[in-house]
């Protein structure tokens, strides 16, 4: 079997159905971003603001307020701190591990669907090229059969082909917009939930020490 023969013939399809393949891949693009966006919008908050609240809470003993004030929050830096919070009574290393595991899920739940825009921003170009090479194989086909109307088919195919490299980079270029943006708001978030963590961190450490000083002074006071 003649691989180049058995090719061209299947250039004879032309670039058409490769267009659709396209439209399809930017319907699935526009759904992913439309997806993350709603996700992200409520995802993100002042982590200063939280920050000085929470030291503020720690200073006068209104944890439990705190927590139920921001139990309904959906933004990431404040989910972080309350899964550190709800296990304060455990000490600081299991505060630490545990918001490390909520950071771990978050990410991994914000980071849901990037792929696809990742994927289709570097490859979707490929596929318009593909979408091209067969409508030029498809033009030069239909010039090399004398036919009086060969000239227009093969403008029109050419065209055609054209078409599909154009489409590729449209699909493509917004997809890599929306890759970078919403990578750049993740880094963002999670930069806030790391400065929760470490706020809350000093302020267990913070508290664990007076009572490890009174642990140590019962003793000896005992001896006495």
């Amino acid at each position: 079997m003649d691989l180049s023969s058995a090719f061209v013939d299947f250039a004879q399809l032309g670039a058409n159905w490769v267009l659709w393949l396209l439209i399809a891949l930017s319907v699935i693009s526009v759904g992913v971003m439309i997806d993350r966006a709603l996700w992200l919008r409520s995802r993100d908050t002042d982590t200063e603001r939280f920050v000085r609240e929470l030291k503020g809470a720690f200073e006068r003993g209104e944890i439990d307020r705190l927590v139920t004030k921001y139990m309904d929050d959906p933004a990431i830096p404040i989910q972080v701190g309350l899964r550190g919070l709800a296990v304060r009574a455990q000490g600081a290393d299991v505060v630490g591990e545990v918001m490390q595991g909520e950071r771990v899920r978050l990410r991994r739940n914000a980071e849901r669907g990037l792929i696809v825009l990742g994927t289709l921003g570097n490859n979707t170009p490929f596929v318009g090229l593909f979408g091209t090479v067969l409508g030029v194989i498809n033009a030069f086909q239909h010039l090399a059969t004398n036919a009086a109307d060969a000239t227009k088919e093969t403008l029109s195919a050419i065209a055609e082909a054209l078409a599909a490299t154009a489409i590729g980079l449209l699909v493509a270029i917004p997809a890599v917009i929306a890759f970078n943006f919403f990578s750049r708001r993740i880094r963002v978030m999670m930069g806030g939930a790391d400065e929760v963590a470490h706020a809350l961190l000093a302020l267990v450490h913070g508290a664990e020490r007076p009572q490890a000083e009174r642990a140590q002074q019962e003793p000896s006071d005992g001896g006495k």
